[in-house]
Parts: structure tokens; C-alpha cells; sequence
């Protein structure tokens, strides 16, 4: 896919946020139904976790040096491998069971952050 750099004047112009962010409202609706004794355990990491990778995409993208604009991207996929861990733990404590989709766009949002990063190298 080709993207019309011209047409990128802030951070949710970004696929790479747009779909980050989306991962942000899964984990919400997924969180909401687990077991009231991880209110203030896994919710709120996994939900910290997510949060961290859009918030990070968007600092980034204000940043003007290269340097700075990718330990940002860097950063959000710190994050975006934060979420796959509890995701992991969440289904092993049979709190939820992780859905396809979701995987999918974790690993996509991972290259997509990989190939920011590499292009500003």
C-alpha cells in the first residue's frame, strides 16, 4: 500500500495508530468481564499496557529527530509485547480466551512499528 505522505498532518492519520487504538477498545471491552478480584491487577496492567502503545505512536510522531521519533515506536512495541504477554496469562487464568483477530492485529500492528522504525534509520 502506498500512503501519500503529504496527506499525514497528525498521529491518527497513522494505520499503525488507528489499528493500535482499536486493540485499546478490544482490551477494554474484553477486560470488563473479568473476574472482580483483577480490577486492580491484570485489568489495569493489561489496559495500561494498551493504552501505552497508541499514546507512544502519537508522542512519536511530534518528535523531530529520528532518534527520538523511533525509541518512541520502539516503546509502543515494548508495550504491544506487554499486552501479548497478559493476554497470555489472562487466558491461561481462564479469565479470557484471546480471539484470532486480535492476534492478528497485534502481529500486524508489530510490523508495522518495526517498519516505522526502520525507516527512519
Amino acid at each position: 500500500m502506498v500512503v501519500d505522505v503529504a496527506k499525514i498532518k497528525d498521529f491518527t492519520d497513522l494505520s499503525v495508530w488507528r489499528r493500535s487504538h482499536g486493540v485499546v477498545l478490544e482490551i477494554y471491552r474484553i477486560t470488563k468481564t473479568f473476574p472482580s478480584e483483577e480490577k486492580f491487577g491484570l485489568v489495569r496492567q493489561m489496559r495500561r499496557a494498551a493504552v501505552s502503545v497508541p499514546a507512544n505512536i502519537a508522542e512519536g510522531f511530534r518528535k523531530k529527530g529520528k532518534k527520538d521519533k523511533a525509541n518512541f515506536y520502539n516503546i509502543a512495541q515494548g508495550s504491544l509485547e506487554e499486552v501479548r504477554y497478559y493476554l497470555i496469562l489472562a487466558e491461561d487464568l481462564g479469565c479470557s480466551k484471546t480471539n484470532d483477530e486480535l492476534r492478528s492485529n497485534i502481529e500486524e500492528i508489530n510490523r508495522m512499528l518495526y517498519g516505522l522504525i526502520e525507516s527512519l534509520k
